[in-house]
């Protein structure tokens, strides 16, 4: 009978799949307990800076002045910088790249921290939370890189002057700035995964106003022994080359004016990588005073206010760090202006 075949096969086909059902909810069941035992958070808790409402005020008077100053001081430098043609050069195109990166910087930290100050509500949410640890370590990695190649642009320029703009040409700046952008994004893949692939079941409370890798990986439920050695081992990746190209730049660099005749000379020399030393100093000193302690969760405060100073006040100080000193920056913002002044009059 065709009817009573079509239901044995029917039968048949419904035994053989009953192991492959009984597997699949048995795999099932393990991964929701395997989910009940390691159950993310979904959201963290950032304690900022203060708790205390009296202060708030000023602080969100205060921190939003430096945002603004930083907004119109790295925007008008890169505004700058494409009007003037006589700043069309590699070094500040170079130094154009540095204040993009710090707008983006400040406006990653600045605008969270303003909010904090006005709303009872401190959390983030998880994915939030890796967002912004994602873009925190791709900004801070790019800048590395980026103050390392600036090394090397002076370099070039004091040690080779005659070759300057055969070996800095436009398209090995655009690679360079490529490339800053490259190691950025695979530093910063490589870190938030490694945070992020650990389970946190609690406790959700951050010691920062931002989500920094350190202080939440305190917070994962397993070991995290393994995290911190892949840590290590891609920031000093990215820290090392960088800091031996800023080093031995600026080792042959002060070979060439310690050869210079000219006490004059030597002088303007000086004062031409003062401000690039500056930056660095400003950079590497609170960076490295930060994350190179033997017991940072000992010093909190302390941290909290080094942690201000790199991700907030050095995207601040860097245009005037790098234009003060510099005539030819401080020519064309005064030509610039007077242009501005023409054409609202006109």
């Amino acid at each position: 009978m065709p009817e009573d075949e079509g239901a044995r096969r029917t039968e048949g086909a419904r035994s053989q799949q009953a192991p492959v059902r009984k597997r699949q909810e048995k795999e099932t069941h393990q991964w929701n307990g395997l989910r009940t035992n390691h159950t993310t958070v979904p959201r963290f808790i950032l304690l900022g800076l203060t708790d205390q409402a009296d202060q708030k005020q000023l602080l969100f008077a205060t921190f939003l002045l430096i945002y603004l100053v930083t907004l119109v001081g790295n925007l008008g430098l890169i505004d700058v910088i494409q009007a003037s043609t006589t700043l069309h050069t590699p070094m500040y195109f170079l130094l154009s790249v540095l204040s993009f990166l710090d707008v983006c910087n400040s406006s990653l930290f600045t605008p969270r921290l303003l909010t904090s100050f006005l709303t009872a509500d401190q959390s983030i949410s998880f994915e939030g939370c890796m967002v912004q640890m994602a873009l925190m370590t791709l900004h801070g990695s790019g800048e590395c890189v980026l103050l390392s190649i600036m090394a090397y642009d002076r370099f070039v320029a004091f040690c080779h002057p005659l070759l300057y703009h055969s070996i800095m040409s436009k398209h090995l700046c655009v690679q360079l700035a490529g490339l800053t952008c490259a190691a950025g994004v695979f530093i910063s893949a490589v870190q938030t995964g490694d945070v992020f692939s650990l389970p946190y079941c609690g406790p959700n409370v951050i010691d920062r106003y931002f989500c920094d890798i350190p202080p939440v990986l305190q917070l994962a439920c397993s070991d995290t022994t393994v995290a911190n050695v892949i840590l290590l081992i891609f920031s000093t990746l990215i820290t090392v080359p960088a800091v031996s190209v800023i080093l031995a730049s600026y080792a042959y660099i002060l070979v060439t004016i310690c050869r210079m005749r000219s006490l004059e000379a030597q002088r303007k020399a000086f004062s031409t990588c003062a401000s690039h030393l500056t930056a660095l100093c400003l950079f590497y000193g609170s960076v490295f005073l930060v994350y190179l302690q033997p017991n940072p969760e000992s010093v909190s405060a302390y941290n909290k206010i080094l942690s201000v100073f790199y991700t907030i006040m050095i995207p601040m100080l860097n245009p005037p760090v790098y234009s003060l000193r510099n005539k030819d920056v401080k020519a064309a913002v005064l030509l610039r202006v007077l242009n501005l002044s023409r054409k609202r009059i006109c």
